[in-house]
């Protein structure tokens, strides 16, 4: 059992939950994910690393409650617990384990979308915390959405954007990117994250640019180990599963358009689930639609 220690709502919509779990916080790196689970009968739940802190023994993650099982996180209060808190899994990112003196050559600039600002950040804050620079972008749908601005405006040169113009630059983040660097900005290296969506048109944008690109790739998991194969994409020509090659990847290699037609198999039966979560099992059994089964 892991205990959760802080738990706050971010925004309308993400939440944060701070639990103790020293074994994964002593090894885990910015770029890697845990696998939770909320209680004995609830599904496996992947979800990127926002913070970490050793010494208190913490791992932070953040989310956006979905289906039946993030929907009972929210409800988790502080002094509650998980019943399974499984990492660090999948591999840091390369700003961490490449040469630091090679790194610091790099002009890097963060692409964080919605719920996606939550993995940039520990990736921003390693770079702070070894002196070396970098520009984000975190975008949302309105301003009510956003999430980890005074964290993030103290790790590198925050840049807010909002589709609707509510706050900070009016536009989405790659128009940011295309005007910073209109504005003479040089990068030679980007990280995209967010839904797939978003992650897809930030390196048609990155592309053109000519800026490598290096995305984070969250699909449906089982085990995350790389046993079940349920997580796998397509890079260039190769299959790779986003558990253990991952979960990053060089986003000018990704299929997008399979990975999001991957992600859409599970939406129909993940939202019956959580209609029954939600307002209780109608099913009246042998209605002649569905045979009686549950």
């Amino acid at each position: 059992m892991f205990k959760i220690v802080k738990a706050e709502q971010l925004s309308a919509n993400v939440y944060m939950k701070v639990v103790h779990a020293p074994r994964v916080a002593k090894s885990c790196e910015p770029g890697q994910f845990i696998i939770v689970r909320v209680d004995e009968t609830a599904e496996r739940i992947p979800l990127t690393i926002c913070d970490y802190d050793r010494e208190a023994g913490t791992v932070t993650i953040v989310f956006q409650p979905i289906g039946v099982s993030t929907h009972k996180m929210v409800d988790l209060k502080e002094g509650d617990f998980f019943e399974d808190f499984v990492g660090p899994l999948g591999k840091p990112s390369d700003l961490v384990t490449d040469d630091i003196e090679e790194v610091k050559k790099k002009k890097i600039v963060f692409i964080a979308g919605g719920v996606g600002t939550a993995p940039v950040y520990p990736q921003a804050k390693w770079l702070h915390d070894h002196g070396i620079e970098c520009d984000i972008i975190v975008g949302a749908r309105t301003k009510d959405l956003l999430i980890l601005e005074k964290e993030m405006s103290e790790v590198g040169n925050l840049h807010l954007c909002t589709d609707d113009g509510s706050y900070g630059f009016h536009g989405v983040g790659t128009a940011m990117l295309e005007k910073l660097v209109s504005e003479g900005r040089e990068f030679n290296h980007c990280v995209a994250i967010g839904p797939m969506i978003m992650m897809k048109f930030a390196c048609l944008t990155t592309k053109k640019l000519g800026i490598p690109t290096v995305v984070s790739m969250n699909p449906i998991m089982v085990d995350g180990t790389g046993m079940c194969g349920a997580c796998r994409v397509l890079v260039g020509d190769e299959v790779k599963f986003a558990c253990v090659d991952g979960p990053e990847f060089d986003g000018h290699l990704i299929d997008f358009d399979q990975a999001m037609k991957r992600a859409a198999m599970y939406k129909t039966e993940e939202g019956r689930r959580l209609l029954a979560y939600q307002e209780g099992d109608t099913h009246h059994g042998g209605c002649g639609n569905c045979g009686g089964d549950k």
